[in-house]
C-alpha cells in the first residue's frame, strides 16, 4: 500500500460510508482494482478508517449526541429516565445498537473470512441492497416523525444493522431500510440510522485500534492511517450533509439502481 493507496480508500469510505450504496462493497472493489491483497493488516485498515467517518458523524450531529447524552443523564438523575424525547432516543439507540454488538462478536471470524473473494462477495452484498432498498421504497408508508419511535422501532431497526455486519452490505442502506419498513419517512429513518450506527462503529473501531497496535511494525503504518482517516473524515462530513437534504425530496430508487449495476459488474470478471 502507498500514501496514494490510503488516501483514495479514505475517499472512498468517507463518500460510501453513509450513502446506502454500501462503503465495503465499494472498498473491496477499489482494493481489487488496486492490486490490494487481503489480510489481517489490510482488514484492520479498512476498519480503522471508519474512524475518520465516525468522527464526521459525531462533528455533524454534535448537538444531537449532546442533547441525548446530557437527558439521558439528568433522567438517570431524577429517576425519570423517559422524561423528553432527547432521553427517550437515547435509550432507543442502545437498543438498536445491542442485536449487531452480540452479531458482531459472535460471527467476527465468519465475517473477516468473507473478505477473501471480494468481487464475489461485493456483487452478491450489492445485488441485496438493490432489493432491499427498492423493496422498502415500494411498499414504505413514509409517513412517521421520528418522535412516534418505540423500542419495538428500535428493535427492528437494530437487526436490520446486524445485514451491514457481512461484506459489501451497507450499514447505512440496511438501517435506513429498517426505518423506512417501521413506517418512517425517510429523513426521519436516515438520522436514527446515524445516530444508532455511531455506538457500533466507535465499538469496532476502538477494537481494531487495539489489535493493530499489538502487529508488528505499527508505527511505519502509521502515516497510511493517518492519510486513510483524515480523507474519510472530511469526504464523510460533506456526504453527509448532501444526503440529509438529498433524502428531504428523492427517492431511494437511485441507490437501488445503482446498487444493482455495479453488483452486476462485480460479476463480470468472473464470468470473463
Amino acid at each position: 500500500m502507498t500514501l496514494i493507496h490510503a488516501f483514495f480508500l479514505g475517499i472512498i469510505q468517507g463518500l460510501t460510508e453513509f450513502i446506502p450504496v454500501s462503503s465495503t462493497a465499494h472498498l473491496l472493489i477499489g482494493q481489487k482494482l488496486m492490486g490490494l491483497n487481503s489480510n489481517s493488516r489490510m482488514f484492520s485498515f479498512l476498519v480503522l478508517i471508519q474512524m475518520g467517518t465516525i468522527l464526521a458523524l459525531l462533528l455533524y450531529f454534535w448537538h444531537d449526541f449532546w442533547q441525548i447524552g446530557r437527558a439521558v443523564v439528568v433522567g438517570l438523575i431524577k429517576r425519570q429516565p423517559l422524561h423528553n424525547l432527547e432521553a427517550r432516543l437515547g435509550w432507543l439507540v442502545l437498543i438498536a445498537t445491542l442485536p449487531a454488538l452480540a452479531a458482531g462478536f459472535l460471527l467476527k471470524d465468519v465475517v473477516q473470512s468473507m473478505f477473501e473473494e471480494e468481487l464475489t462477495q461485493a456483487g452478491v452484498r450489492l445485488l441485496m441492497s438493490s432489493a432491499l432498498l427498492a423493496g422498502v421504497e415500494y411498499f414504505g408508508r413514509h409517513t412517521r416523525a421520528l418522535e412516534s419511535a418505540s423500542w419495538v422501532d428500535a428493535l427492528a431497526v437494530g437487526m436490520f444493522q446486524v445485514l451491514s455486519l457481512f461484506p459489501g452490505a451497507s450499514r447505512s442502506g440496511s438501517t435506513i431500510a429498517g426505518g423506512i419498513a417501521r413506517g418512517f419517512d425517510r429523513p426521519s429513518a436516515a438520522r436514527f440510522a446515524f445516530l444508532m450506527s455511531a455506538p457500533i462503529l466507535l465499538a469496532a473501531g476502538i477494537y481494531e485500534t487495539v489489535k493493530a497496535i499489538e502487529l508488528p511494525g505499527t508505527h511505519e503504518f502509521l502515516p497510511y492511517l493517518f492519510t486513510g482517516f483524515t480523507s474519510a473524515a472530511v469526504v464523510g462530513w460533506l456526504t453527509i450533509r448532501w444526503l440529509m437534504s438529498f433524502l428531504h425530496r428523492h427517492s431511494l430508487y437511485v441507490f437501488a439502481i445503482y446498487c444493482f449495476a455495479a453488483g452486476l459488474l462485480c460479476f463480470i470478471p468472473e464470468i470473463l
